[in-house]
């Protein structure tokens, strides 16, 4: 038989129990939709968590009090220690020779209002202004505060979209002035709408200068030293080797005890979400995984009562001169049309949902999660189709032809 016979016998075949095929098809419909919506969420969040939520540049490293906490003892362990400060910062910046540059950043959930509106739980954060190009943060309209301010300790803040549209609605807010705990700042920049991820709001956030965070909004809160290296990636070690010592040293630690703080790079960050992700990744492949296997344990089911149902056909196209190999092929072809049809349902509604998820959580549908989810669907199919098609083809004709 030639390849355009064999599909459309195939396809005639398949038309008969619309029904039946469709119920047939559910268990490789759910495990394709769930492989490609899971994988189109979370390479969607790998993207934003890594250009938006840990948006620090590669050669750029975090030296702070708690750094990244995975267990109780940590967190109890770095409870215990001494709190970075302004003046730790600026003795970094003096006697640091291979930092090209020294930067800090605290933060603490404080109130703002403006008039008559008023917000009980805004992420506010204290920076300096060479942390607005370290961080990436994203500039909608206005401008960041600069060197100037940030050393007379100028009153003035760059605020997050929710903020901006919960005060401000239908209002430019440049140039107005809100209160951050009773404090007066002015607006002088907005940010680009972030969206939420991993349960935090990107949006309800507000920047100012350290100084002014310092002075009047957290006067004991610790802070995070930011520092870049002279030379780029190459000269990061080296960097952190003399920051660590100039640190101990302020701190007085022995050489025998641990470093009294925790640094934090971008590579940390990357690899501890892509341990979380891959976990999530893993369980949804685990469940697709079964669906998969129950699609395919029914085809073959309905690929062996189709074989009984077709004896006679079978017994008249052998006796007519239809090869074993022609009644494999149509047997074989006809599971893998019937699983790769599911696979592309499959993939049309795992790309629906991806789309509704986007519309929370970033969400990436890209050809290559297409092929694979009616790849991996025909490939089930054919799998689950070789002992019925073979049994098919291994049919005497003579017995075959007597079969009612």
């Amino acid at each position: 038989m030639t390849v355009p016979e064999l599909f459309r016998v195939s396809s005639s075949a398949l038309t008969r129990h619309k029904l039946r095929a469709f119920l047939t098809l559910l268990g490789v419909i759910i495990g394709v939709a769930t492989v490609v919506a899971v994988v189109s969420v979370i390479s969607g969040l790998n993207s934003y968590v890594k250009d938006k939520v840990f948006g620090l540049n590669p050669d750029t490293v975090i030296f702070s009090k708690y750094g990244i906490i995975t267990s109780r003892d940590e967190w109890l362990l770095a409870m215990k220690r001494p709190n970075l400060t302004l003046t730790d910062m600026e003795f970094v910046r003096r006697e640091c020779r291979l930092c090209g540059q020294v930067g800090g950043a605290a933060e603490r959930n404080r109130p703002v209002k403006y008039g008559d509106r008023k917000l009980s739980d805004v992420n506010t954060v204290g920076q300096t202004p060479n942390m607005g190009e370290a961080m990436n943060i994203d500039i909608a309209t206005g401008r960041y505060f600069t060197q100037s301010e940030y050393d007379h300790a100028e009153a003035v803040a760059v605020i997050g979209w929710d903020v901006q549209d919960q005060l401000f609605p239908n209002l430019d807010p440049i140039g107005r002035v809100l209160k951050v705990q009773g404090y007066p700042l002015k607006v002088i920049g907005t940010l680009a709408k972030q969206g939420n991820v991993l349960g935090q709001n990107q949006d309800s956030v507000i920047y100012m200068p350290l100084t002014v965070f310092a002075k009047h909004v957290a006067p004991a809160q610790d802070i995070s030293i930011f520092v870049k290296p002279h030379g780029g990636l190459e000269a990061v070690n080296p960097m952190i080797d003399e920051v660590r010592t100039i640190l101990r040293a302020l701190r007085k630690t022995k050489f025998n005890k641990d470093d009294p703080f925790s640094l934090v790079t971008a590579e940390m960050l990357q690899s501890l979400w892509k341990g979380i992700s891959a976990g999530a990744f893993l369980l949804m492949i685990l469940i697709s995984g079964i669906s998969l296997v129950v699609g395919a344990i029914v085809i073959a089911n309905i690929m062996f009562v189709s074989v009984v149902e077709r004896t006679k056909e079978i017994g008249v196209r052998r006796a007519l001169g239809a090869r074993q190999r022609d009644i494999r092929r149509q047997f074989l072809l006809e599971a893998a049309l019937l699983s790769a049809i599911g696979g592309v349902i499959g993939v049309a509604l795992g790309s629906g949902v991806a789309l509704l998820v986007s519309q929370v959580f970033p969400a990436q549908v890209k050809l290559s999660f297409i092929l694979i989810g009616i790849g991996v669907a025909t490939l089930t199919g054919l799998a689950a189709g070789l002992i019925p098609a073979a049994k098919a083809g291994k049919l005497p004709p003579v017995e075959a032809l007597r079969y009612e």
